[in-house]
């Protein structure tokens, strides 16, 4: 297996077994000591996403290193097969030439063979002539002087021709040795040319192969950063915020809700009813809703209910300010107000928004901050049977953090992830908000009168009023 994709897995299974054995430091405490305040924000963010990272990258280079120097290999590879290719055809070339000038030698001696054959002939007959001239003694001496005169030139001819007859040979031998020379070097270098091919095709095959594995890396990578993503996602989900952290990020992104009501007094008098509150803004994924509790509000759930003339109300954070179009009563517990918020104004509002515990009992502790006053604590909060839709707070489990801590009815209850868990419908139950469930809505603005706000408010009280005794 390559080296760079075994250090990936190691350090992947690494992370992977150090996030899933994570152990909830959160409960690791000391009974009966008392608890000293937070101030700083949880650093303790596990790395994991940027190592993984930082190896798979760090490996993808070492693999293109490789391939680099792979196909810097092969580059030289073929410029010595090409080189071979020159010189094997510069062999061939010269082989070629020597065998030419080989065939013109050996011509040439064939002749030198032939001549000198003629002119030892052409002397022996001469000689033979001398003899016979001489016992004849019958012709003239300058015939016997023109005779021996051609017997001595013949004689020199073939002297000549036998000493040029060797150096003939003598040149052909050489021919012959450089001849023997070039087929060895052809040899030689056709071999070393099926050697180089071979390199060649070789290194194609580790370059194709590097390419392949370098593919399969980048791949890896991608894989690994979406996976990584999730695993930090995941990480995020399971790893316990500090109280201190959710207060401050809860204080930094709460809007204020003002109120206004006006219904009639006695004696023909109008009588008004102004309320302000800190909420949040919250998102079940595909609507936005700022929520809290009907008490905040002018509206009384109450048997009478009230007749309001008009109702109207803001939502404001910094210099963006929106008015209050309608809000609607929980169908789960009409006590909790949903006011929805256009998209556009969720953004220019430039808030945090919210979204609801997708695991709501994962951790048994969750925080608590009140709306109107100034608190925040830790509180552990059980499940109770016989209400599945609400969760029952532990008083004596009460840790106050900041402020007088007294929770009750209307305080934002968080997860110990920073998750919206939810509202606390009474002084010891708290409503679990998993999705948003708008039932009777009550319209704000010039395009509220006239409404029976006194009617919906008195069914809505019968409602409460028929919810079991302990969380009326």
């Amino acid at each position: 297996m390559n080296r760079s994709i075994l250090i990936v897995i190691c350090d992947f299974l690494l992370v992977s077994l150090l996030v899933f054995s994570t152990p909830d430091i959160s409960k690791v405490s000391l009974s009966g000591v008392p608890r000293a305040l937070n101030t700083e924000k949880a650093t303790n963010q596990v790395s994991g996403r940027q190592d993984l990272g930082d190896v798979m990258r760090l490996a993808l280079d070492e693999e293109r290193k490789n391939r680099e120097a792979l196909v810097g290999e092969l580059a030289k590879t073929r410029l010595s097969v090409n080189q071979r290719d020159q010189q094997l055809q510069n062999f061939q070339a010269q082989l070629k030439s020597k065998e030419e000038q080989e065939a013109r030698l050996q011509e040439q001696e064939t002749n030198l063979v032939r001549e000198v054959a003629s002119a030892q002939s052409n002397v022996a007959a001469l000689s033979q002539q001398l003899r016979d001239t001489k016992e004849e003694s019958v012709i003239s001496k300058e015939q016997r002087a023109a005779m021996e005169a051609q017997a001595r030139k013949q004689a020199e001819k073939a002297s000549a021709l036998e000493r040029q007859l060797a150096e003939l040979q003598q040149s052909n031998q050489v021919m012959q040795s450089e001849r023997a020379n070039l087929a060895n070097q052809l040899q030689n270098s056709e071999a070393a040319h099926r050697t180089a091919l071979a390199q060649m095709s070789q290194l194609q095959g580790e370059v194709e192969v590097q390419r392949q594995i370098n593919a399969k890396l980048a791949d890896g990578v991608k894989t690994l950063a979406t996976r990584s993503s999730e695993l930090a996602q995941e990480i995020r989900a399971n790893r316990p915020l500090a109280p201190n952290e959710i207060y401050e990020q809860l204080t930094t992104n709460r809007l204020l809700a003002s109120f206004y009501g006006l219904k009639p007094g006695v004696f023909g008098i109008d009588a008004s009813k102004f309320k302000q509150t800190r909420i949040i803004v919250a998102t079940d994924g595909t609507n936005t809703f700022a929520l809290c509790h009907v008490q905040d509000t002018p509206l009384t759930l109450w048997s009478p209910g009230t007749q309001w003339e008009e109702l109207s109300g803001t939502l404001a954070r910094g210099n963006a300010v929106f008015p209050i179009d309608s809000v609607s009563f929980s169908s789960a517990d009409p006590r909790v107000l949903l006011i929805p918020i256009p998209a556009a104004e969720a953004r220019a509002l430039g808030c945090a928004i919210y979204r609801f515990s997708q695991e709501p009992f994962k951790f048994q502790d969750a925080v608590v901050a009140g709306t109107q006053d100034s608190y925040y604590g830790e509180c552990r909060f059980e499940i109770d049977v016989d209400t599945p839709q609400y969760v029952k707070m532990d008083r004596s489990s009460l840790r106050g953090l900041f402020g007088k801590f007294n929770p009750s009815s209307g305080d934002l209850v968080l997860s110990r992830t920073g998750e919206l868990l939810g509202v606390m419908a009474n002084n010891n139950y708290c409503l679990v908000i998993r999705a948003f469930d708008p039932g009777v809505a009550l319209r704000f603005g010039p395009g509220g009168h006239n409404q029976p706000t006194a009617q919906t408010l008195s069914t809505l009280y019968a409602v409460v009023s028929q919810l079991p005794f302990k969380l009326q």
